[in-house]
């Protein structure tokens, strides 16, 4: 909820103290308590380029992010700023400002390739900033976009007939933004007025050629191509005179140039509009204890000396979350079971019928609050809870039920056992009085009603421990001929029969109906898997759609700077292949051309 955020100003959330990179613990604090979906935003350029403004702008503010008026940088690390969305309900909007690209006081171009890796990493909507127009100089400076594939890993443990751990960037990276400061070239191609979009598209055309110097033109154009889904580009003219830009946010708006002005009001709109909550791989929205645990986990790898492994944060993040989700189904399951259920119930059925619908809903939380449960582990681990939940309330519901039918049974059976020891029995037709009012008082226990599942067990024994004062009174019941006491003799082994074998039924009836309860559970169980693994599978083949959406885009622009005959004999290379591959359905023919074409694309063509 947005009162959960008390950020009057940014703070610092990765701190870089001698090229050491460190978590801030009052950061991470923040964002642990922020359950809404967070929409990232990250700016990164070569210092002093004025990223800072925009950030606070995008914030609605003049102060926030440090505006530095010298040739030195001011931001160290990466700086954290959280607030309600301004356009987004229920979301919270994280701003973070990072560092200076190419400081010459640090001397430490990997420090820097880490810092925008990171800014990559943890962003929705990821914003490069430079000065001037887009040329190669522009490119040259945007080298860490090329240096990715030595930073990041994609997969945890990549496929070694894997085309290129790389192409699987696209499904975890941020929409790309590059803002041009003090732009001042007409927006103009072959006579034509162009888009700021359009002069973006037409700065990442690739030359022909495969020597070295086309390579390296074509490097980083087809990183960008390649790397991100979405591009967009804005442009700003100088915001006021010189002299006035090393108090840039002291100025009033009325003292800065009107262009530049609108420039950024789109450019805020565009940011704030458009950008989307953070998304990992799989449709997993992240919130702030999400960004928490992807933020320490990279900053651990960097630190470690390993490479940030986009797959590897996610499983992390997976397994934090899927315990957390299996204490909450339990919560939830402890919650309902103890406000709906009174021991004893009367039969086991009630109790195992609470015990259903109670943990669907918890399965359903489970299920609402997991994701990629390798191996469904934590789901087996929610089972095992919830069996052994059952177990312990079969349990104490056995216990109550004897314990209050102890009690009745005392209640009702102490004054009859009383009369015997006053000898009220011991005389002619005694025994028969004895047991008239004997069925007397079952009849009344009968009566009262949840007693629970112990009823007939609990009153049988408490009579099998009485039986040596009936067998007394009709031994010595003188009324009694010797005929009449064998037939009641039987009589009693037949009701002691019969009633074992009605204990025997009911106990029978008891496993036969946990047996069903088990079943029935794991059957929800299947069901409630099955419902979110389609969910799932539709959500990765959209992911994987989008993947090749991309290859393609950059196999055709890749192609078109083929001379005619690498191209003819690539191709004739991918139709010899693609013949011996059975491709039964256009998605997997559609797949598998991919696949076969993408080392062109790779190759530098």
């Amino acid at each position: 909820m947005a009162s959960e955020i008390h950020m009057p100003a940014p703070k610092c959330l990765i701190e870089n103290i001698n090229g050491q990179l460190l978590v801030n613990p009052e950061a991470l604090k923040i964002l642990s308590a922020i359950k809404q979906p967070v929409v990232v935003v990250a700016i990164v350029g070569l210092y002093r380029t004025g990223k800072s403004y925009l950030l606070n702008k995008l914030a609605g503010k003049n102060k926030g992010f440090s505006v530095g008026s010298t040739v030195q940088s001011n931001t160290k690390g990466i700086w954290m700023w959280c607030m309600p969305h301004p356009k987004k309900p229920d979301h919270t909007l994280v701003l973070l400002d990072t560092e200076g690209l190419g400081d010459v006081e640090k001397g430490d171009n990997q420090n820097d390739s880490w810092i925008f890796a990171l800014a990559i990493l943890l962003s929705s909507t990821f914003v490069y900033n430079s000065i001037g127009a887009i040329n190669q100089h522009a490119m040259d400076q945007l080298h860490y976009v090329t240096e990715l594939t030595r930073r990041i890993r994609a997969k945890s443990s990549p496929d070694k007939h894997e085309v290129q751990d790389s192409a699987n960037f696209v499904s975890f990276f941020p929409d790309f933004v590059w803002t041009l400061r003090d732009f001042s070239l007409g927006l103009e191609a072959d006579g034509q007025s162009i888009t700021t979009d359009e002069y973006l598209e037409n700065s990442l055309k690739l030359k022909q050629g495969n020597d070295k110097k086309t390579k390296n033109f074509n490097e980083p154009r087809l990183c960008i191509r390649k790397f991100f889904p979405e591009k967009k580009c804005f442009i700003f003219d100088r915001p006021a005179y010189r002299k006035y830009l090393i108090h840039l946010e002291q100025l009033q708006e009325e003292d800065l140039n009107p262009e530049f002005r609108e420039q950024v009001a789109d450019f805020c709109f565009y940011i704030l509009s458009h950008s989307k909550a953070k998304t990992l791989s799989g449709g997993i929205i992240v919130n702030g204890p999400r960004l928490e645990s992807l933020v320490l986990t990279y900053v651990n790898s960097i630190s470690s000396g390993d490479l940030p492994c986009m797959e590897s944060a996610v499983l992390a993040l997976a397994e934090i979350e899927n315990l957390a989700a299996v204490q909450k189904a339990i919560a939830h399951y402890d919650q309902q079971m103890g406000q709906k259920l009174k021991l004893p119930t009367e039969t086991l059925q009630e109790l195992l019928d609470l015990h259903r619908a109670t943990e669907k809903e918890a399965i359903e939380v489970f299920m609402k609050n997991s994701f990629k449960d390798v191996d469904q582990v934590f789901q087996k681990k929610l089972e095992d809870k919830l069996e052994a939940k059952l177990d312990d309330f079969c349990k104490q519901n056995m216990k109550a039920s004897s314990d209050y039918c102890m009690a009745l049974i005392q209640d009702i059976f102490h004054p009859l056992y009383e009369d015997v020891k006053q000898g009220k029995f011991s005389k002619p037709g005694g025994y028969y009085l004895f047991i008239k009012k004997m069925n007397e008082l079952k009849n009344k226990y009968h009566q009262v009603p949840r007693k629970g599942v112990q009823t007939e067990e609990t009153l049988s024994k408490y009579l099998d421990s009485k039986d040596g004062v009936a067998d007394a009174l009709l031994q010595t019941d003188h009324l009694l001929t010797e005929k009449e006491r064998e037939i009641e003799v039987k009589r009693i082994k037949s009701e002691a029969a019969e009633a074992a074998k009605k204990m025997l039924e009911e106990m029978q009836k008891k496993n036969e109906q946990m047996m069903r309860a088990k079943e029935a559970s794991y059957q929800e169980r299947l069901k409630q898997l099955t419902k979110k693994m389609e969910k799932e599978r539709a959500q990765l083949i959209a992911d994987q759609e989008r993947v090749l959406a991309l290859k393609l885009e950059v196999f055709n622009c890749s192609i078109s700077i083929l001379s005619s005959t690498v191209l003819n004999q690539k191709l004739l290379e991918v139709r010899a292949l693609y013949q011996f591959k059975d491709c039964s359905s256009p998605s997997t023919s559609r797949h598998f051309i991919s696949l076969l074409l993408l080392p062109l694309t790779i190759s530098g063509y």
